[in-house]
């Protein structure tokens, strides 16, 4: 029997998901269900499942920052997502599987058979730790990102990109010079299009960490920006902040 945790920021993604699950295996238990990650990291390293169901695309902390989080790995990934972009490629080149949403019953069993066979060879967890390694180093990627515009593409590079802002279905990207562009992308979007130079240090804010001149914890938490912007940082977000500006 493989024991399983799924981990999704949308309630009606995890039912969707348990009954794919309950309907098409036999040989899968749920242990538990999150939409809070910091619930989820807690009961990764106390229940020790052998497969993580993980939507990368959360706010507060993604998918990337949850698995860095983790002391316990022996256990097969499998990213749930929309977004079929560079970021998850990543996760395939290393042999973990993701489903797309809406989940396919026939992807799903192919993948529990994958998970089953690790399992039997007694070699879960191998490319999870291959992965969180990876995510130590900046992603790849093409150093440049595209933005649809009415009747256009513009394509900038990452190192212009200052920060991105949340606008409901839309993010507004700051870049150099006084320039700003506004996408009708929502800001997880974006995200998952830019490496690991960029962090999410705010539901609404997605700032590039080479323009960070200060930190300030006093007087509430907020980044000054090297252009004199001071944007603020959610308490949950701050640790990871410090440490990745340490690295």
């Amino acid at each position: 029997m493989i024991r399983a945790i799924i981990i999704d920021d949308e309630f009606n993604a995890i039912k969707n998901l348990k009954w794919e699950i309950e309907n098409f295996s036999n040989d899968i238990q749920i242990c538990d269900t999150f939409t809070n990650p910091l619930d989820a990291i807690s009961a990764i390293n106390y229940l020790k499942p052998d497969c993580v169901f993980l939507d990368i695309e959360m706010p507060e902390m993604d998918g990337f920052q949850l698995l860095k989080r983790l002391d316990y790995r022996d256990f097969d990934l499998i990213i749930t997502t929309a977004y079929d972009n560079y970021a998850i490629k990543a996760f395939k080149e290393h042999a973990v599987d993701y489903l797309l949403k809406p989940i396919d019953s026939d992807d799903l069993s192919q993948t529990l058979d994958r998970v089953q066979k690790n399992k039997e060879r007694n070699i879960l967890g191998e490319e999870v730790k291959k992965i969180i390694e990876n995510l130590s180093s900046p992603l790849r990627s093409s150093k440049r990102l595209a933005l649809p515009l009415i009747g256009k593409t513009i394509f900038v590079e990452l190192d212009d990109i200052i920060y991105c802002k949340s606008d409901g279905n839309y993010t507004e990207i700051y870049l150099t010079n006084d320039q700003k562009e506004t996408v009708s992308k929502k800001l997880k979007v974006i995200e998952a299009q830019l490496d690991q130079n960029f962090f999410r240090i705010h539901n609404s804010y997605l700032v590039n960490l080479n323009t960070i001149k200060e930190v300030v914890t006093t007087d509430g938490n907020h980044v000054i920006l090297k252009n004199g912007i001071n944007i603020p940082v959610s308490r949950s977000n701050k640790g990871e902040l410090l440490q990745r500006l340490k690295q």
